[in-house]
């Protein structure tokens, strides 16, 4: 069968799966869905019923990261799975403390006794550390790896929270690696609108 990925498109987690899939040129039949009405079929294969979620013949993936894994697993053309310890670590910080941080910012009116001030502290202090590490063209060196596409999606969306404000920050490498992403073939691809999928739909492959 042809996996199928349930997906949603401003979703960053969503957004780094699905750039995985087009460095590893899979095709995947892409069911977008709304997250006030899942279907059914997704709530079947995945208790959490989040998106990205990837069902395969084997086996349902339904973590952004073993997507992305499973994907580079089967077709690596760019070497993206060559990253360092260091590499991990900032993945597991930007999948942690600093999303928290990126929610509790963005959506700071859902939670309670946010200082907006601590969180824009946490924030700064990785995001000056990219720009540090992004002194070459990425993350980790000369070319691209995972740590690149697991972090672009996060770091693009608590940069458009206040544009004006990121773009006025001393982050000068941070701004360069970011927008190159944004202006990227990779990057228009995956944000390609599509409508919600219903039950009976003619398969669309992505």
């Amino acid at each position: 069968m042809t996996p199928i990925l349930y997906s949603f498109r401003r979703c960053p987690y969503a957004m780094r799966a699905r750039l995985a899939l087009l460095s590893a040129n899979l095709s995947v039949e892409i069911r977008e869905i709304s997250l006030k009405n899942k279907p059914l079929e997704l709530k079947v294969i995945s208790k959490k019923a989040t998106v990205p979620c990837l069902q395969t013949e084997k086996k349902i993936f339904a973590e952004s990261l073993e997507i992305m894994y499973w994907v580079l697993g089967k077709s690596d053309q760019e070497q993206l799975l060559d990253i360092s310890l260091k590499g991990i670590n900032l993945i597991k910080y930007n999948d942690g403390p600093f999303k928290t941080c990126l929610d509790r910012t963005k959506y700071h009116a859902h939670y309670d006794n946010v200082e907006l001030a601590v969180e824009h502290k946490i924030a700064k202090e990785f995001l000056s550390q990219l720009n540090e590490e992004l002194r070459t063209e990425f993350i980790l060196g000369e070319k691209r790896t995972l740590v690149d596409l697991a972090l672009l999606p996060f770091i693009r969306q608590y940069a458009f929270i206040d544009k004006r404000w990121f773009d006025a920050q001393n982050w000068s490498n941070l701004n360069r690696w970011l927008n190159s992403f944004l202006r990227s073939k990779s990057f228009a691809i995956s944000q390609r609108k599509y409508p919600i999928w219903n039950p009976g739909d003619k398969p669309t492959i992505f």
